[in-house]
């Protein structure tokens, strides 16, 4: 049944790519990347509007023409913040205009990038140390993300009035650190975004996840919602990461997959308990097969993706 979906939301989304219409909510699938990434490897997941842009990072309004959009998700220990806006180049490349984006970008390279992008509009998050160096801590998620992870796209439409109302409901709640790896992560944030937009279409795997939301299992929830749906003008693509600065990220996982394609896991499980793998193997096969990457029929450039991004404000 799930190769069927995959199959039909795959004819809807080759058609609409094609065309010049341009969705207006994305889900942002970013890999795991490092060390981290090894250890919790089910990686990030971040909203893309692109009718709604920032004022500051924590006030959101509607983009006028030549804004592109902004990425809005929520982060753990990014000042006291429960979730923060940033325009969509920047977030991906820590630039403010596509044609700056280098092709190749050492470790160094990306920490200048992001440090001047934080001296420019961050500074009340990330506010400068004394040894006038970049300050130590999270603040680097916000901006450059493609310089440590690929990032695989999900949109479906919007209408103005939704955004009208999910930027009035952003600029008036409690905007402080509610964080929660296991309940309030940023799957969770995303999940809710997205459910306010189309009802229903994103809902968490008891079974794949053991109750938690993760990034790739909501993707797939979204999918799926596409492929029955097709008002919904599912669209996939793919934003590659940018060379030089890590080595190329991994892939998106759930958790009863982390647990049994990690080896740091899957391995001392089977000595210390045989059975557990097979019944995480069977869990898997069963509820958590899904390959984001065979939907992602179109790559887009930092400056294809700007154009786009900016042709759905019009």
């Amino acid at each position: 049944m799930l190769q069927s979906l995959i199959r039909s939301a795959a004819v809807v989304i080759a058609s609409l790519v094609a065309s010049s219409a341009y969705a207006d909510v994305a889900l942002l699938l970013a890999q795991p990347y490092g060390r981290p990434g090894s250890f919790n490897p089910t990686g990030h997941v971040g909203v893309y509007l692109s009718r709604v842009c920032a004022d500051t990072p924590t006030v959101v309004r509607r983009c006028t023409d030549g804004e592109s959009g902004v990425v809005v998700s929520r982060y753990n220990h990014v000042g006291d913040l429960d979730w923060a806006a940033i325009p969509l180049i920047p977030y991906l490349y820590a630039v403010d205009r596509a044609v700056d984006v280098p092709a190749f970008a050492s470790p160094e390279t990306v920490l200048d990038l992001r440090d001047t992008y934080r001296r420019r509009h961050l500074r009340d998050i990330a506010p400068d140390p004394p040894s006038g160096m970049p300050p130590k801590g999270h603040w680097t998620q916000l901006v450059g993300a493609v310089y440590d992870r690929q990032i695989i796209a999900f949109s479906v439409t919007t209408t103005l009035d939704q955004d009208d109302a999910l930027i009035a409901d952003l600029n008036s709640r409690d905007n402080r650190r509610r964080f929660h790896l296991l309940f309030r992560n940023c799957a969770d944030f995303a999940s809710e975004v997205i459910n306010r937009y189309h009802p229903r279409a994103i809902r968490s795997n008891v079974i794949a996840d053991l109750g938690f939301t993760t990034p790739k299992q909501i993707t797939k929830s979204l999918v799926k919602y596409g492929g029955r749906t097709p008002e919904a003008e599912l669209q996939a693509y793919l934003i590659p990461q940018i060379p030089g600065s890590r080595a190329d990220s991994g892939r998106a996982r759930g958790v009863l997959e982390g647990l049994l394609k990690t080896k740091k896991y899957s391995v001392p499980l089977a000595i210390v308990q045989p059975w557990v793998p097979v019944g995480l193997a069977t869990g898997y096969m069963v509820t958590g097969r899904f390959n984001p990457h065979r939907l992602a029929t179109r790559a887009f450039g930092p400056l294809e993706l700007e154009q786009h991004a900016m042709r759905a404000v019009e």
